[in-house]
């Protein structure tokens, strides 16, 4: 078996021989140690370099070395400073090391150890802070990025490629092996674990199940990031969180005082939330050659294109008629459906169905730039905001560079984006959707991509909220600063999250309370989320409110870096070397003073590397190779293909080919028209299972009209028949209500209690409003 990508060309050994990952989960924050360790097997000393993945919003805080006997705290400093003193150090035969944050994206950090003596260990720790996203089931999702993919480098690109050197090696030969346990926290009680790989049972540390303890039961597979999903008793409580500031720290800074993170899940009235016919929705759909590869990376799961095509298959048939609606795949190049927006009518709807049904994954690369500059060229319709779905799979080295462009057309729509499989970048898919106020999801293992995007739709189908402010009610003597610009989109029912320091100190502290109100319009009508907290500060030495605080406050500086304000990088450097957090500017460097002489020999450097997933299994089939430029495909196996991708040369001509099968669901919905209305045909029959002469000989009355009788079958199967795929359908089947209830009269009870009868079913009338 031959593998595609950048081989070992050295047969030596690699010195890092673990990876050791403990993680403190408070709720809904993570905090997360993350020990390396590495031994020089070789006769001279060496120099060891692993690249590897973070959350783009993960705060980076601590980083230390124990060498030898010798423990070393890493000091943060400038970047161009750092890497001075390293140098140094390397030069003068000391022990060094280096964590530094690559290129401007923030989600692949390299950590450097130099001079490391022969035959001696050195362990290296780092330490983040992350959020962790609240799913719709209520879990919190905490990611691992195990993977990093190589990333892709658009033709003419002359900026940096943080990946291009770092070897791959066959994921089975990987010299060094990760384990995982996590420590979980919560008042309200913790009801279950789950993840993408085996774990230990939990393991409850108090009676009334407020802590536990959990860990990988094997070493996970090197291909996919390892996930943990933590259901709580009460996860949609809102939550306060005060924080002591830094012991010693001067008061009046960002770290010296008290910290509060509150967290709000705003609610709105059914009444208000109903859909506008009015919006321009664009899907931006990446077609590059990896989209083939299968949702999670086991052969026989659908592949990313597939699912992808069900899931635009859902979403045309959820937009509500008189909205605008266009498609667009890129790769190395794009293709658009329509030269701009096109009304959303039955044949424009079906035209468009005929083509999704086409799209392969056959663009090659990763350039997303291209198609967004020609989306915001096209004008803007008035009375139709425009709406923009972005679905990628892609790790591209512009990263920056797109999320600017989202960045300077953000008045003029909102951005909603999903990442797709493993090692999807965290920095292009939160950043575009940040940058443009709409919000980001990621499909990974073995989740559905389609209740996601519907989830974003109904948030895109919903009136704006508008006039959005902040008040605070703290006793005397005490005032709240927000840090950061603090929320600027409510999606009702997503978490809304607000990061403040107070000042000063209430009287009497022993019953002082506080409190805040989040005050938005929506339609000119007002409301209000509160909440009261006390205010005693947690202890704890972590912090880890101040460093979520200072992150954020961080990603605004250096997004707004990008215009030219220099008063801008000097706050975000200020801010990065006050609180520890690193950012682009600044790197922790740790020099070992303690050895009494120079470490002997000429420095050789060892890259760790990274898996390569092509010689995973014989039974995955060669994946599309892109006529397009390739970032890291160097040395005897250089082929030409989109960089995310992995090929495996053995010859599967005797594999067959899998097809997809199409589910009962979407055979159903294909059938919709742009209306909301079935019509009484043989395929509707085949679809809801049974047979047309039962479809037309049980119809209730021949007064009936058979397209409301065929509307009805259909609602009473979602409901009956496809319950758990709520989410999915539950926008179109309001469009098939609302065109039944304007035609149906008074007939509407008989046909319902007929479709019960014929499909088995037990639905109640209060699915139409009866």
């Amino acid at each position: 078996m031959t593998s595609c990508g950048l081989l070992n060309s050295s047969n030596k050994p690699v010195p890092l021989r673990s990876g050791s990952v403990t993680v403190l989960i408070r709720g809904f924050v993570a905090d997360v140690g993350c020990e390396l360790l590495y031994r020089n097997d070789e006769p001279g000393p060496v120099e060891a370099v692993f690249v590897f993945p973070v959350d783009a919003e993960a705060a980076v805080y601590a980083f230390q070395a124990r060498l030898g006997g010798a423990s070393i705290e890493a000091q943060l400093r400038e970047k161009k400073q750092a890497q001075e003193l390293y140098g140094d150090a390397l030069a003068g035969g000391q022990s060094s090391f280096l964590l530094q944050q690559e290129g401007a994206a923030g989600d692949i950090f390299s950590c450097s150890l130099g001079n490391l003596p022969p035959g001696e260990e050195a362990a290296l720790t780092l330490r983040y802070v992350c959020e962790l996203p609240l799913e719709p089931d209520g879990a919190a999702r905490y990611v691992l990025p195990a993977v990093l993919r190589p990333r892709y480098t658009p033709d003419g690109w002359d900026g940096e490629d943080v990946t291009q050197g770092v070897p791959r090696v066959p994921q089975g030969e990987l010299p060094y092996t990760l384990s995982l346990s996590a420590t979980l926290q919560s008042p309200h009680g913790i009801d279950r674990v789950l993840s993408n790989c085996s774990l230990s049972p939990l393991s409850y540390t108090s009676g009334n199940r407020t802590t536990a303890q959990v860990s990988l039961a094997e070493a996970p597979p090197w291909d996919r990031d390892v996930e943990l999903l933590v259901y709580y008793a009460e996860p949609h409580k809102p939550s306060a969180v005060l924080e002591i500031g830094l012991p010693g720290a001067e008061p009046g800074s960002l770290m010296g005082d008290p910290a509060l993170m509150v967290t709000l899940l705003p609610s709105l009235p059914e009444a208000v939330l109903g859909q506008s016919p009015a919006g321009e929705f664009i899907f931006l759909l990446d077609r590059s050659g990896s989209m083939e590869c299968p949702m999670d990376g086991r052969d026989y799961s659908p592949q990313r294109i597939d699912s992808a095509k069900e899931t635009l298959v859902l979403l045309l048939k959820s937009l509500p008629l008189g909205c605008y609606f266009n498609i667009y795949g890129f790769g190395s190049q794009f293709e658009s459906f329509y030269p701009q927006s096109v009304g959303y009518t039955q044949q424009t709807m079906a035209e468009s169905l005929q083509r999704v049904q086409q799209l392969q994954a056959d663009l090659g690369g990763t350039e997303i730039l291209a198609p967004l500059r020609a989306i915001y060229r096209s004008p803007c319709r008035d009375g139709h905001p425009r709406q923009l779905f972005v679905f990628t799979d892609g790790e591209v080295v512009n990263t920056q560079e797109v999320i600017t462009e989202v960045q300077h057309h953000r008045g003029t729509h909102r951005c909603f984006s999903f990442g797709i499989g493993e090692g999807a970048s965290t920095a292009l898919v939160k950043g575009i959707a940040r940058a443009a106020g709409g919000s980001a999801e990621f499909i990974t293992g073995q989740d559905r991509m389609q209740p996601k995007a519907l989830q974003s739709l109904k948030q895109a189908l919903q009136p704006a909220v508008t006039r959005i402010s902040l008040s605070w009610d703290l006793p005397p003597g005490m005032e709240a600063e927000l840090l950061g610009r603090g929320p600027e989109v409510i999606f009702p029912g997503q978490r809304c999250l607000i990061y403040a320091r107070l000042r000063g100190q209430p009287q009497p502290p022993d019953t002082a309370v506080g409190g805040v109100t989040l005050q938005y319009h929506v339609q000119d009508q007002t409301y209000k989320e509160m909440l009261q907290f006390p205010l005693q500060p947690q202890d704890g030495d972590r912090l880890p409110v101040h460093r979520l605080a200072a992150k954020w406050l961080l990603l605004e500086l250096e997004g707004a870096m990008d215009t030219g304000s220099e008063g801008d990088q000097h706050r975000a450097l200020a801010t990065s070397l006050a609180s520890g957090v690193i950012c682009s500017l600044t790197a922790y460097v740790g020099v070992d003073t303690e050895r009494g002489q120079p470490v002997q020999g000429p420095l050789v450097r060892r890259d760790i590397p990274l898996a390569d997933f092509g010689a995973a299994t014989p039974l995955q089939k060669m994946c599309y190779s892109a006529p397009g430029p390739m970032a890291w495909a160097q040395g005897p196996s250089d082929v030409s293909m989109d960089c995310a991708m992995v090929c495996d040369f053995e010859d599967s001509s005797d594999v067959p080919e899998r097809a997809p099968e199409e589910s009962p669901l979407l055979r159903l919905v294909s059938l919709q028209n742009a209306d909301g209305s079935w019509d009484l045909d043989p395929q509707l029959a085949t679809a809801l299972g049974v047979s047309e002469t039962d479809a037309r000989g049980r119809m209730p009355s021949q007064d009936v009209p058979p397209g409301v009788w065929a509307t009805v079958l259909a609602v009473v199967w979602l409901h009956g028949r496809a319950a758990g795929q709520r989410d999915e359908w539950e926008l179109l089947e309001a469009k098939a209500v609302g065109w039944v209830q304007g035609r149906a009269g008074p007939q509407l009870s008989e046909c319902l209690e007929a479709a019960n009868t014929l499909l088995g079913c037990s639905v109640g009338p209060a699915v139409f409003s009866l």
